[in-house]
This record gives C-alpha cells, structure tokens and sequence, in this order.
C-alpha cells in the first residue's frame, strides 16, 4: 500500500507484526455500506515452535494459508458457531499470524450496528473480540486467503494514526490451553474495545519491539 503498511513490514517476526498492526486500519465493503476499524488489540503466534498456534504439528490444508506469503488472511471456524480472522505474518514459507482480537469502529456507526444488532447501542461492543470484528467485517471462511494488501480487496489493510509505544500494553494470550502465558496479546491502552481479561494481572512493560 502506497504510503502505508506493505508486505514487507508484515513479513516479519509475528511479535513484531503485532505490534505494526496497532492503530491500522481494517476497511471493508458490506451491504449495508462501508465499515471501517481501527485496531486496537492483537495476538501473535509464530509456527512450529509455538504450541498455541495452528501450525504447531505442520503444515496441513486447513493452516496452509498461515504459510505464506505475508500480508493475506488466515480466515478459520472455531467452536462450530464463529469466524476468526489473522493477518499472515513472517516470510513466504514459513508460519505465522496475528490474531485481530478487536476493534474501534471509525465509520459510520449505524451502518455497524445494523450488522452486530446484539451490540443493543453499545458502540464498544462492535467489534470486541475476534468473532464480533469477523461478524461486523463481514469475514467468512470464503475470505481465508485474500490479500489485503490489494486494493481491489473486499477487506482492506490501511495505515493509521501510529500508536505510540508508550500507550501499547502486553499480556497472556485469551483462549488457547497451550502457551497462553506467552504475552503476545498486545492493546491499545484506554481503548474501550479490548476484550476484558481477569486471570492476573496485564504486564505493562511487555517485550522489545
């Protein structure tokens, strides 16, 4: 993207990545209109090295995606019931992605509540968590794979407002049994949109970026 994030900024360490995508932009067209995220928390998992990642055990037709190239979206169903999305990290060949845990919406917010009703008005509720920012997007399992780096993209990546390091916190990992400890969850402090999480303490120091 011209002026913005490009494949080479994401084909990085999945940490890093992370914290690159703080503050972009996720832009997406929907048939209600145009919706427009800022995102606010993310999680990071590498591959065979890392025991909470999907491609722990190796390279199957379900993880292929998380492969490479850099910059498109690992798009998978969890639970029986919800999407979630990730932007492919690290370079082409090997694994890795960061989870889009959440986000603020920047556009129209009645066009985001006609798609997340249940938010019942609550505007921080549009897009807190990974299932609720699918939902609102739009993203389906017909999505896994597509580049968002591409302009011509149904879902897009944009540059935003840089997060200063100072405002990013760092904690353990939501939802996964192994390697949660890891603090690879990474925010946007203040932000109202991160997904809550009480099992101990954040740590606001959190790893080099």
């Amino acid at each position: 993207m011209t002026g913005g994030l490009d494949r080479a900024d994401l084909a990085v360490d999945p940490l890093v990545a992370a914290r690159r995508l703080l503050g972009a932009e996720l832009v997406a067209e929907v048939p209600e209109g145009e919706v427009r995220l800022r995102i606010v928390e993310v999680e990071a998992y590498r591959g065979e090295d890392d025991p909470g990642s999907h491609c722990y055990r190796g390279r199957t037709p379900r993880n292929d995606v998380m492969w490479g190239p850099a910059g498109h979206l690992y798009v998978y169903f969890v639970y029986g019931m919800h999407f979630c999305a990730n932007v492919v990290a690290l370079v082409d060949g090997r694994p890795g992605a960061v989870l889009l845990r959440a986000g603020e919406v920047l556009s129209d917010p009645a066009v985001a509540h006609v798609r997340r009703p249940t938010a019942r008005g609550r505007d921080a509720e549009l897009a807190r968590g990974p299932a609720r920012l699918c939902t609102l997007l739009g993203l389906v399992r017909e999505h896994n794979g597509i580049d968002v780096l591409d302009p011509t993209s149904p879902v897009r990546l944009q540059q935003g407002e840089p997060v200063p390091d100072e405002a990013v916190r760092s904690g353990p990992r939501v939802g996964v049994a192994a390697g949660q400890q890891r603090p690879w969850r990474l925010w946007v402090a203040g932000s109202p949109a991160v997904t809550p999480y009480k099992a101990g303490r954040a740590r606001p120091d959190g790893p080099d970026w």
